[in-house]
């Protein structure tokens, strides 16, 4: 008797387990953190980062969510500082989540990139843009963007082709995106007979570019091609202006935030994706955008969204929440988003990523460069 008791026991026990567990998976989440620039002066980029993915998030989980659940996205502040993200990727891995959506810059994801590899922990950036990040041989690494060895050169072509400046002046913030994409248009127009007759670095956070603007001057500089965040590009264009330089100036897609405006912003040219929001099949999206107040066409918006997308078709494809294995399926699989078509190659870079250029406007707005 007492046999038969303990079966029937361990069997109600097993059954409660069963329960217990179905209910648990019918009402669990499945936890995506969201590496970003919440705060700090860059916190326009992770505006743009987090709008896109929330979205995505929103409209996957009205419709059911994936594989029965819902995401649960967890943010996380990075300021895109290399000295905080390693925190951030500590934390992922304490909370046991495993998949990340970020780090927004390069610089901060160099140092949390190999925290997550080492955990397994598969990563997707919209906006970073570091060749670095993918040369490592990261098996869990993916993103939706394009690389400073596409985005230079496009810059680099444009100034030779279009612009031809008679003396041109390339300078960078010493960070590894800033002086990353710098080097990127040094070497190409270097390629192609172009000497620049500058290529210097200023600090971050400085806030007089006097004695730099005023060497630009001398040297009879007519064209500036600036590598690095918006914030110390504001104040090199207005300061430029009142200097009377008289050079046009080019950046990246950093430089591509709504606090970029005014008469010292008029002409800025741009190396920018595509702008997806333009697209006729992403219409409701937009739309949807609209209606939250946000604007679907900010530079980081639409790779974010798509890289929602693709985490949670990889994990639908997959039918399973094992890093390993989504990011396996994400290898071998082509994916439907708002960007197109996308896959990647084996280093889990967008396959056919590129960048178009725009001409930047005093209201803040762009237009497609001739």
């Amino acid at each position: 008797m007492k046999l038969q008791k303990t079966v029937v026991a361990a069997a109600l026990a097993v059954g409660m387990m069963l329960v217990g567990g179905s209910a648990l998976a019918a009402d669990g989440t499945i936890k995506v953190a969201v590496a970003s620039a919440i705060t700090g002066p860059v916190a326009q980029y992770g505006d743009m980062h987090r709008a896109g993915i929330h979205m995505a998030v929103e409209q996957a989980n009205a419709a059911g969510g994936v594989l029965g659940k819902k995401i649960e996205l967890v943010e996380m502040d990075d300021a895109c500082e290399p000295k905080q993200s390693p925190a951030v990727a500590n934390k992922v891995v304490s909370e046991k989540i495993k998949f990340v959506l970020g780090h927004v810059c390069s610089g901060a994801f160099k140092p949390a990139a190999q925290i997550y590899d080492e955990n397994d922990i598969l990563m997707i950036s919209s906006s970073a843009t570091s060749d670095d990040l993918s040369t490592y041989g990261y098996k869990t690494f993916f993103r939706t963007i394009g690389k400073d060895s596409q985005q230079g050169p496009a810059a680099a072509d444009y100034i030779i082709n279009k612009i031809k400046p008679k003396k041109l002046a390339i300078i960078h913030d010493k960070q590894t995106y800033g002086q990353g994409v710098a080097t990127q248009v040094k070497n190409t127009v270097e390629k192609h007979g172009m000497k620049p007759v500058m290529f210097e670095g200023i600090n971050k956070g400085d806030t007089d570019f006097s004695a730099l603007i005023t060497k630009m001057k001398q040297a009879g500089v007519d064209f500036v091609y600036y590598g690095g965040y918006h914030p110390e590009l504001i104040i090199l264009l207005r300061q430029a202006r009142d200097q009377n330089l008289g050079a046009r100036w080019m950046g990246p897609e950093g430089a591509a935030v709504s606090d970029v405006k005014g008469e010292s912003a008029e002409g800025l040219l741009v190396t920018l994706p595509p702008d997806f929001s333009k697209d006729p099949s992403n219409a409701k999206i937009v739309e949807a955008f609209k209606a939250k107040k946000q604007d679907a066409s900010g530079v980081f918006v639409m790779t974010s969204y798509a890289a929602a997308q693709v985490l949670m078709e990889a994990i639908k494809g997959a039918q399973s929440e094992d890093p390993k294995k989504v990011a396996a399926y994400m290898h071998k699989n082509k994916f439907k988003t708002v960007l197109g078509d996308v896959e990647f190659t084996p280093e889990g870079d967008w396959a056919t990523a590129r960048f178009d250029i725009f001409v930047w406007h005093k209201d803040a707005s762009k237009t497609l460069a001739p």
